[in-house]
């Protein structure tokens, strides 16, 4: 059923990558294993801010490790870039919080409309898609285009990369916000940037970061990777999700969101506790690695896989699409 595929065997003997585009969700797969599936032009209803999405996200022996739409927040979805505040828009779903009147559910949730597909390709190694997209508010203001683009890199230890890149321009004519449920005043909740939903087997699953660090009191520190490992239900086999902010992004080390009660759930934030002024014609970009494993992870090993997925971001180029206008 597929409008696009392709598949090449690497030059190494130790992976075969395939992939298929069906004009609205690309698949792609590593030794038969349908690893990832990215949802580029999502119809979820209004009020969950449709947008791009990475579901299901599997390791290499087939675990999911992402969940979409849980009842709790059905706005959540899988892996996805999404942004709870960006001035008075909602680009993450669900309701908005509002300092003094907890959260609201407004007329405020946009969406993230691909708008063109710029590559769709292998070099027998790793793939890469890149998509330019339009962010459009409720009432159809067109404020942000953005390309984006990501690459699903193998690797050593039963793992591989997903490599994302966003470059966002404002093109409203005015000043935006860029903020989170912290920067309105709810303490410790500044979420938003991308965001990884872990399955419902993962509750009660393991945060480390650098050095060994555990628990939730991570949440709002500022790291260069931070990590989860969870179990799964039937096989009772464990899965690592490292994140890895890019060293050579320019930003300083993002704050993270994490939890582990009630449910699994991680990323860095970029707006956590101070909102970032988006200047009109201006483009701010962002990149990360996820790192997805088999297996369970100590210190040694967390720390070897975010050190895999700092060589992944250094082995691949930024987006093709360019950007639109000259960067702030």
């Amino acid at each position: 059923m597929s409008a696009t595929a392709g598949t090449t065997a690497a030059k190494a003997p130790t992976h075969q990558l395939t992939w298929t585009d069906d004009g609205a969700a690309v698949v792609v797969s590593l030794d038969g294993v349908d690893v990832l599936t990215y949802t580029y032009a999502a119809d979820d209803p209004q009020a969950e801010s449709p947008r791009p999405y990475f579901h299901p996200v599997r390791t290499r022996s087939g675990d999911l490790v992402s969940a979409y739409r849980p009842h709790d927040h059905v706005w959540h979805k899988g892996i996805a870039w999404s942004l709870p505040h960006l001035g008075p828009d909602n680009f993450w779903g669900g309701p908005s919080y509002r300092r003094g009147q907890d959260y609201q559910w407004l007329p405020n949730n946009g969406a993230m409309r691909h708008q063109e597909r710029v590559q769709a390709a292998d070099d027998g190694a790793t793939f890469r898609f890149a998509h330019r997209l339009q962010w459009v508010t409720q009432q159809g203001s067109l404020v942000v285009e953005e390309d984006r683009s990501f690459q699903v890199v193998p690797g050593a230890d039963s793992s591989y990369t997903l490599v994302f890149a966003t470059a966002m321009t404002n093109v409203s004519g005015e000043d935006i916000h860029i903020g989170s449920p912290t920067t309105e005043g709810r303490e410790n909740a500044g979420y938003g940037g991308l965001f990884w939903r872990g399955p419902r087997s993962f509750a009660g699953g393991t945060i480390m970061g650098p050095g060994g660090a555990t628990g939730e009191e991570l949440r709002g520190k500022r790291a260069p990777w931070l990590s989860f490992v969870g179990q799964h239900d039937e096989t009772c086999r464990f899965s690592t999700v490292v994140m890895v902010d890019d060293p050579a992004s320019g930003h300083q080390e993002p704050e993270w969101f994490a939890r582990s009660e009630p449910f699994a759930c991680m990323g860095p934030a970029p707006f956590f506790s101070e909102e970032v002024l988006f200047r009109p014609g201006s483009t701010i970009r962002f990149r990360y690695g996820v790192v997805i494993a088999d297996g369970t992870s100590d210190e040694a090993r967390a720390e070897a896989l975010a050190t895999a997925g700092r060589e992944a971001l250094a082995q691949v180029p930024s987006s093709p699409a360019g950007p639109r206008t000259a960067s702030q």
